[in-house]
């Protein structure tokens, strides 16, 4: 999908949502919205049927959140989307045992009333992930598609959307990540993938998602 592409399906996804007067967090929360802080949503992660990418949406408890999020989207490349045999930079704890074999593309950032407001990265041990450098992943950027999970049709394209829409710029944010990586593991050794390191969030932008499509010349 090209940018082009991508913000048309933004566009028609998010307009569908208002004229259906459900927001994307009730798309994705129980019914009524109501949430439990940390819980993933839906159980189990949205996993796409042929690509086997996935995202799940929590809620942070308060404090704990940016001010004007709602909850966020964390994504997620499979490790078969990945060339076989390619070493992981850094492995989850329990090795090959790991429960889930993804690695974490980037978060996504949702307003109280389900517009996107920011992308960000986080460490390796916030997901349990399998850490790949940067410019793996920014390869494999396109390969991300969530089109055919079982959750709701417009939220899974919205998402799928969102990331070919602003690819350069999730690639600037993992550029930025592994450079992070370099200040931690400097100070914190290999602990700085970890929850040892104290950080969490290694980078962030803003969404002006308004500014973003005016910049391309839709027909």
């Amino acid at each position: 999908m090209n940018a082009t592409d991508a913000a048309h399906t933004v566009i028609e996804t998010i307009t569908q949502m208002a004229q259906e007067q459900r927001p994307l967090m009730l798309r994705v929360l129980p019914d009524g919205g109501e949430s439990h802080f940390w819980k993933h949503y839906p159980k189990g992660d949205a996993r796409d049927a042929k690509t086997r990418s996935r995202w799940y949406y929590h809620v942070h408890a308060p404090g704990s959140r940016d001010e004007g999020e709602h909850g966020h989207f964390h994504l997620f490349l499979h490790r078969t989307q990945l060339p076989m045999g390619l070493e992981p930079k850094v492995w989850p704890p329990q090795g090959e045992d790991c429960k889930a074999h993804v690695t974490h593309l980037v978060g996504l950032s949702i307003d109280t009333v389900g517009i996107p407001r920011a992308w960000f990265t986080v460490n390796r041990f916030v997901t349990n992930e399998f850490l790949f450098p940067a410019d793996v992943m920014i390869e494999h950027l396109p390969d991300f598609n969530v089109d055919e999970t079982k959750e709701d049709d417009l939220v899974n394209r919205f998402v799928t959307a969102m990331v070919a829409l602003y690819r350069e710029e999730i690639a600037e944010l993992l550029r930025q990540r592994d450079a992070r990586h370099v200040e931690l593991v400097a100070k914190h050794g290999e602990k700085g993938y970890e929850k040892e390191s104290g950080v969490e969030v290694l980078s962030q932008i803003p969404i002006d998602l308004d500014a973003k499509i005016s910049s391309l010349d839709l027909e």
